[in-house]
């Protein structure tokens, strides 16, 4: 049996809604699970796509979540009304700065861009030891494949310091992602 002490859980995600209904299944059961084991939520409080999966799952479980919203996402009125405590912020910088200071550890969900440079952030952080907190891919249906194999590639070239898994968890299921953060 996993014993969990309770975390608060930054979840980097996809924004957009015409992406692989799967991962709003997975999503929707990772949500729950987080507030079932009564871990917050730290995200981005944007209201579509996976974010407003996740923060809709936790408050469904009677879970809390903490959303932390740049200010042009608030006068664009895409924040989440499933928000426990909406911090503002300035822009996605600061964004990331607070999640990583009010976070014990980063998931990856499906995203793009934006969610690349929130898990690039993070672990470069970690890798020149501004903090310790591990960053985990939840590798939905192989969505984060490229990514591994060209990690695995910069790792063969000798250009990363360390070992990337030595930074990096990778969960291909609940199952998975409950042992790494109960390992956390």
């Amino acid at each position: 049996m996993l014993i969990f002490a309770a975390m608060k859980v930054a979840v980097f995600c996809s924004a957009n809604q015409q992406i692989d209904p799967d991962f709003f299944k997975m999503t929707e059961e990772l949500g729950h699970w987080l507030a079932e084991n009564d871990h917050t939520l730290v995200y981005g409080g944007v209201n579509q796509g996976l974010m407003e999966c996740i923060a809709q799952a936790v408050k469904e479980k009677g879970g809390h979540s903490i959303g932390i919203v740049p200010r042009i996402v608030e006068k664009t009125g895409r924040t989440s009304e499933h928000t426990t405590i909406e911090i503002p912020c300035e822009n996605l910088h600061d964004r990331k700065e607070l999640m990583e200071i009010k976070s014990d550890v980063f998931i990856a969900l499906p995203g793009g861009i934006g969610t690349l440079d929130e898990i690039f952030s993070m672990i470069s952080g970690a890798t020149i030891g501004y903090h310790t907190k591990k960053v985990i891919l939840y590798n939905m249906k192989g969505f984060w494949n490229s990514l591994i194999t060209m990690l695995d590639d910069l790792q063969a070239k000798g250009v990363t310091r360390k070992p990337w898994r030595n930074y990096i968890g990778i969960a291909d299921n609940l199952n998975e992602m409950a042992r790494l953060l109960c390992k956390n």
